[in-house]
């Protein structure tokens, strides 16, 4: 979507805008190194309104360099812009982090934070492979992001590069099975509710590995069954947890196999892994008394919210498709992606509170 001349003539909401960024946000971009010198972009404000319309708008450098200059916002070259970008990207990064901090929820039906880890992929015009990746946080609740992280391709997915909170609750899907982040979560004094990997063992409290097979013999469809399992840390110790094991239908199981088939390519499935795939197993720390089997799956289903807001962010906001090439342009392109994201989320959060004067008073510029 791409903007009229006629909004950038006259955004007459481009306060409220102003109001959803963090306390300083104009000062802040002489000290991030955004804005060393006036010349064309007179202060902060006209500087984000300029990349706002290169990042939301979808014009490219050539394209927002005529706009700015016919709706009399700036006079500036595409190479001012470019470079103009590449100078904001930690002054971008610092404004979505504001604006994530003011993303906050609570689940209804359980007293406890329960947040969702998981990471997208971005690729550059050409490339063949991944080679960015979004590490990205959200509060189950609210459905708001609560943390991101932007890496390159070497940036693995573990458990240990989010910020856990005591009390908290973390799903996260089976790439995250590690007893390494395990260990990380309790020591910071949160629970994990795992989707686990039969390749990844869990032992009993004789350290013996558990058979994923034999634990889940006899079980039918639309039965659960759960044992006490768990994992060893580094330090050799023990830690116990609960495995949540559910038959999956027929039609799931081979959807199942199919994936796994595509994961393997021209490898055929073991016969271990083949009767595995009847099955879907959760590993967790939670306490029974804290959370039945039953529960953790049904919050488990949930966790497809985060895929949903990669969703958004790649189609809406063009997330999916990197246009950059340099490393500085694409780290600052990404951080002004995902602060384009956080605002529009703020934007409907804000948007549940009806206020006669259209915003609210919980912060000042």
């Amino acid at each position: 979507m791409k903007l009229k001349r006629s909004e950038l003539q006259d955004l007459r909401d481009w306060e409220v805008v102003c109001r959803m960024l963090p306390q300083g946000w104009a000062l802040q971009a002489r000290t991030c190194g955004a804005l060393q010198r006036a010349r064309a972009v007179a202060d902060a404000e006209t500087l984000l309104r300029l990349l706002l319309i290169h990042l939301i708008g979808g014009c490219s450098l050539k394209e927002t360099a005529v706009r700015a200059q016919r709706s009399g916002l700036a006079r500036v070259s595409s190479v001012a812009i470019h470079k103009r970008l590449i100078a904001s990207q930690e002054w971008l990064r610092w404004m979505a982090v504001g604006v994530r901090s003011e993303l906050h929820g609570k689940i209804e039906d359980f007293d406890r934070p329960l947040r969702i880890f998981d990471a997208t992929m971005i690729s550059e015009p050409g490339s063949t492979g991944t080679d960015w990746r979004v590490h990205y946080s959200i509060n189950l609740a609210s459905l708001q992001c609560d943390f991101f992280e932007l890496t390159d391709i070497k940036g693995g997915e573990k458990l240990q590069r989010f910020p856990v909170h005591s009390g908290d609750v973390i799903l996260a899907d089976r790439a995250y099975a590690s007893s390494q982040g395990v260990d990380y979560v309790i020591g910071e004094g949160g629970d994990v509710v795992i989707r686990w990997y039969p390749g990844r063992p869990l032992v009993d409290e004789s350290s013996r590995k558990v058979d994923f097979l034999e634990l889940s013999k006899g079980l039918k469809v639309g039965q659960v069954r759960e044992c006490l399992v768990g994992v060893v840390n580094e330090q050799g110790n023990y830690l116990p947890g609960r495995l949540v094991i559910i038959k999956r239908t027929r039609k799931a199981t081979e959807y199942a196999r199919k994936q796994m088939r595509k994961k393997l390519r021209r490898r055929d499935i073991s016969r271990t892994g083949y009767r595995q795939a009847q099955y879907f197993y959760l590993w967790t720390t939670v306490s029974k008394d804290a959370g039945s089997a039953e529960k953790l799956l049904q919050f488990y289903q949930r966790r497809w919210q985060i895929e949903l807001a990669f969703k958004r962010l790649k189609s809406i906001m063009g997330l999916g498709h990197l246009p950059k090439r340099d490393p500085s342009t694409a780290r600052a392109w990404l951080h002004g992606k995902l602060l384009a994201g956080l605002l529009v989320q703020r934007s409907i959060q804000q948007a549940g509170s009806f206020s006669p004067w259209g915003y609210t008073l919980d912060q000042t510029t």
